[in-house]
């Protein structure tokens, strides 16, 4: 029986957190890093905002949004390590703490974004 391989779904973890990186964080940076604190476009007041993270559905999207952005960020740094620095031989060491650190700052995000407001 072949042995299973956790390869192809660290990958797919890679490729959604790419993609949901790409699509909502330069929304979010543009909106609360440049057009809100010039003035461009009037800034909700932070009632608003504690109602908006309040709701389900907006603390899942911002606990995927982190959980993928960290193994993208993983799985990117990992083969960075392994490739660019040619530390191939320290393969279960880099990997245990690339995923351990994802892992660590998803149970952040998730305690958080629950207990946090």
């Amino acid at each position: 029986m072949a042995k299973q391989r956790a390869e192809p779904f660290l990958w797919l973890l890679f490729s959604a957190g790419g993609v949901v990186a790409a699509l909502l964080v330069p929304a979010l940076l543009l909106l609360f890093g440049v057009l809100f604190p010039l003035g461009w476009i009037t800034p909700p007041d932070h009632d608003h905002l504690r109602a908006v993270a309040a709701f389900p559905l907006t603390r899942l999207v911002l606990f995927g949004l982190c959980v993928l952005a960290l193994f993208h960020w993983a799985h990117r740094f990992r083969y960075t390590l392994y490739e660019g620095l040619q530390l191939k031989h320290l393969h279960r060491v880099i990997a245990v703490l690339c995923y351990g650190g994802a892992i660590a700052g998803s149970a952040a995000a998730a305690y958080l974004l629950t207990a946090g407001l």
